[in-house]
């Protein structure tokens, strides 16, 4: 590859394309058509406004960017355009350069101190720098490549977890024999099972309070701070890490905050740590009440207003076990009946409390247990491997973008 490269104004090259009258709303799970809007993940629709390849950056929130193709649609929360190509430059070497650059225009490519909205004459005035054309394609096609292992990888991901999924509703509403077996459906065999106020559960089952299966003291189920109490002012690039929302997924924890507040700050946030083995729900979200358990890896940290820790009781209960019972269709149902109505769901620690649960004995939880550990590695192995593709791209991106280093034509990525 040549190291001459050649410096273009972008807003010379880019050329607006007709503002959308489709809201977010739109949006189905279903759809059959591409939607972009302010998300870093395409959604669906079941219409569509353009068949051409074109750049579609969120306008709103935090900065994302597509590079849409087919038929697709796009929400009035997203400017769509397209580069003009020619001999000098490739619609796909200007988005990849886009793309490499979306944390810096997150950070000041948008204005306002509500809702953000991204600013336009910023991108049009990014100077941007690209070798001769034949490399930019090599560089894209290098960028496609692993896009297309990482989309296949995840892909793979969803599979696992629908399997898993099947196995969780099993696992809760059927439970697990000293066999290793599920019990028979409560059709096959219905004096296995009795009717409760939570449904049918195998009859050695109880239905237990949230509550109740927390640690007899003080303290044991807890939200965060007030607003007050935990600010930006206080975060740190290093100390006792703090915990977000973002960071509580339904299928583990995932540390993607990387915030922390000095020792002394923790000391006097006491009250709202979390330690490893403890429960974490969040109190918001769509829906509310997503749990997972606090990992041995992380060290002890503070939660922030938006969460709630519960400390389990052992002899009652295995920690794991509780998490994935609070993610089963039969809490979300109980904490959906509890926000119906309510535009921003969300559910107190009062009523995280209440929550019913149908616990069976300590021996199965850890049969249960153990047995989802199994499903569960096979999406561990996957996820690490999609993040070790992204960093492989970061890399990349950093090495042929800025022209450090020559390019070859790659290999495709399994």
């Amino acid at each position: 590859m040549s190291n001459h490269r050649q410096s273009f104004r972008l807003g010379d090259y880019l050329t607006e394309l007709p503002k959308s009258n489709l809201p977010a709303s739109v949006a189905e799970k279903d759809g059959a058509y591409p939607f972009y809007c302010s998300s870093t993940k395409p959604k669906m629709a079941s219409t569509w406004l353009l068949d051409m390849p074109a750049i579609m950056m969120g306008t709103g929130g935090l900065a994302s960017i597509h590079l849409a193709k087919g038929r697709y649609a796009y929400s009035t929360d997203t400017w769509a355009f397209v580069i003009k190509e020619s001999d000098q430059l490739t619609q796909s070497f200007v988005y990849r350069l886009l793309e490499q650059s979306l944390s810096k225009i997150d950070f000041v490519g948008f204005e306002g101190s509500g809702l953000r909205h991204l600013r336009k004459g910023y991108i049009k005035n990014i100077e941007i720098s690209a070798p001769d054309r034949a490399s930019q394609e090599k560089i894209t096609n290098i960028f496609d490549c692993i896009d297309r292992a990482i989309d296949g990888t995840e892909n793979l991901i969803a599979k696992y977890k629908k399997i898993n999924d099947g196995l969780i509703n099993d696992f809760f509403t059927r439970g697990l024999l000293r066999s290793g077996k599920l019990r028979p459906p409560r059709e096959e065999s219905p004096s296995l099972y009795r009717e409760t106020e939570v449904g049918w559960i195998p009859k050695e089952w109880e239905v237990v309070c949230m509550s109740s299966l927390a640690e007899e003291r003080s303290g044991a189920t807890v939200i965060g701070p007030f607003g007050s109490d935990l600010v930006s002012s206080d975060y740190r690039l290093e100390g006792v890490p703090v915990v977000f929302v973002r960071d509580v997924k339904e299928y583990g924890f995932q540390w993607k905050s990387d915030i922390y507040v000095s020792k002394n700050k923790a000391q006097q946030l006491n009250a709202h740590s979390v330690r490893p083995g403890e429960i974490l729900a969040t109190k918001m979200g769509l829906p509310p009440c997503v749990s997972c358990v606090y990992p041995i890896w992380m060290p002890n940290g503070v939660i922030t207003a938006d969460l709630i820790r519960l400390s389990p009781d052992r002899r009652k209960v295995d920690p794991a076990w509780l998490a994935a019972a609070i993610n089963h269709d039969r809490v979300m149902r109980e904490v959906a009946g509890i926000t119906a109505g309510v535009t921003r769901p969300k559910v107190t620690l009062a009523d995280f409390r209440k929550i019913r649960v149908a616990k069976p004995q300590l021996d199965e939880q850890q049969y249960v247990i153990s047995r989802l550990n199994l499903s569960q590695e096979k999406i561990n192995h996957e996820q690490a491997r999609v993040m070790k593709l992204q960093n492989q791209k970061r890399g990349l991106m950093l090495d042929l973008l800025s022209g450090f280093y020559d390019v070859k034509e790659p290999k495709e990525l399994s």
